[in-house]
């Protein structure tokens, strides 16, 4: 504004296409929308397929001797499956060995998480804590720090 020096800017189409293109080119797009959206179902069957072999494969690795050999058989039985329904287009035959591959993994991953915390399912089954009869829990754990510096 000191300079009394003036700037323009001007805004044009990048793109020559015509009302008539444009149109065209939006009809066709909406023309090919289902196509695009199976290819992109098929695309994200696909992917959760792959990660689930992945993740079936690395824990079972991971976790070496402390599952029986029948578990671990029954694993990689359904991991070959679910491979070899990749290796093909039917993305029915993947969703099936998915869900199955899924269901013997998370009966698996269960035992083992009981293994690990046996009293995990009786936490919850006991009395609770006791209360007096203004609503008061007095028993409960807790760690008395003393922190002089405050």
């Amino acid at each position: 504004m000191a300079t009394g020096n003036e700037q323009n800017v001007s805004i044009t189409a990048s793109s020559n296409l015509s009302e008539e293109d444009i149109e065209k080119a939006v009809k066709d797009a909406e023309a090919h929308a289902s196509e695009d959206k199976k290819k992109k179902d098929e695309i994200e069957i696909r992917n959760n397929a792959e990660s689930l072999v992945y993740n079936c494969e690395k824990t079972i690795s991971e976790l070496g001797d402390k599952i029986s050999g029948e578990e671990k058989a029954k694993v990689e039985t359904e991991v070959d499956s679910l491979k070899k329904a990749l290796e093909g287009t039917d993305t029915e035959s993947i969703k099936t060995a998915t869900e199955k591959l899924t269901t013997v993994f998370y009966e698996l991953s269960e035992k083992l998480y009981k293994q690990a915390n046996p009293n995990a399912g009786a936490e919850g089954a006991g009395e609770g804590p006791k209360q007096d009869e203004d609503g008061n829990v007095y028993d409960a754990d807790y760690n008395v720090e003393n922190n002089d510096n405050q």
